[in-house]
């Protein structure tokens, strides 16, 4: 049994191997040819935090693979009124397949895996974002061609997204560069983890410093769900920390341009560079729905 818990788990080679049953699952959607890899099997998905993408994608991926996706919000479960994950994670594994959950603390996520008896996989936690950069792994190879020596660059709050990319692109071999105000760093485990990798990791509190020779630059929201409550110290931390057109000049020319969304135009991004950027945002969306069914196949399939 294998579990998507983080992708600090997960080694080069199995990531790689996700990523190519994504390209091939994406390339018999394109042609039309049914894949019912998971058929009879029901996921259940557990929403702690509420999505468009995850939810969609998910659902959508669980039709599409001959299996049946069960939502499961926290209002209509035991879990959101006291009881404990360990006895949900026990029952639910009497009925299920499989689980995806989004939800806040990552440690949910791996206590449902230590008592459960099904494959979890994560949705989103604060802690990282798995899904949805193994998406953003397939997008970029997809319009580059490989990842091994690109040049990755962040910019934005040291937060879930900024954990999981750093993560990701280190383990197939590109180099990454963060910058992030100094009093929002990217966890301190994942920090740690990058001490495996020397000279291919930067961080800084300069934007433009990070953004030298970019191949490809990620950003996010500047306050992410569960933040709302800081939206204007954040607004001040993140002032300058801006994908704009100033700051694509200092990366390499053909740089790509990818947000996990939704998109604050204006504070992040702006709509201009957004705009520009567009159909690569929009691949990057896309192909959540292929990457999450390559990993429920890894995971739940026989």
């Amino acid at each position: 049994m294998k579990h998507l818990l983080k992708l600090l788990d997960w080694s080069a080679e199995e990531i790689t191997g996700v990523l190519d049953l994504a390209d091939s699952l994406k390339a018999d959607n394109k042609a039309g040819r049914p894949h019912p890899l998971l058929q009879g099997k029901t996921l259940g998905m557990i929403f702690e935090k509420s999505s468009t993408r995850t939810r969609v994608s998910f659902e959508t991926g669980m039709y599409q693979l001959g299996g049946h996706a069960l939502f499961l919000s926290s209002r209509d479960l035991q879990i959101g009124r006291g009881e404990p994950v360990q006895d949900t994670a026990r029952v639910l594994s009497r009925y299920l397949d499989g689980i995806m959950i989004r939800t806040f603390a990552q440690q949910e996520v791996e206590d449902l895996a230590r008592y459960g008896s099904i494959p979890i996989v994560n949705g989103l936690t604060d802690f990282c974002h798995p899904c949805q950069v193994l998406a953003d792994l397939q997008t970029v190879r997809e319009h580059k061609g490989h990842i091994a020596g690109l040049n990755m660059c962040y910019i934005g709050d040291g937060n879930n997204m900024a954990n999981s990319l750093i993560v990701g692109f280190l383990k197939l071999g590109a180099h990454v560069s963060i910058a992030c105000p100094e009093a929002y760093q990217p966890d301190a485990q994942v920090l740690a983890f990058t001490e495996q990798y020397p000279g291919m990791f930067r961080m800084t509190d300069k934007p433009m410093e990070a953004a030298e020779g970019a191949d490809v630059i990620f950003t996010d929201v500047w306050a992410s769900m569960g933040q709302e409550g800081e939206k204007a110290i954040r607004e001040q931390a993140f002032r300058g920390y801006q994908v704009n057109a100033a700051l694509l000049k200092v990366a390499h020319e053909g740089c790509m341009v990818q947000h996990c969304l939704p998109a604050h135009r204006g504070e992040e991004i702006t709509d201009e560079v957004f705009e520009a950027h567009a159909d690569e945002i929009f691949d990057e969306a896309e192909n959540r729905l292929h990457a999450q069914k390559a990993v429920l196949v890894k995971c739940m399939g026989n």
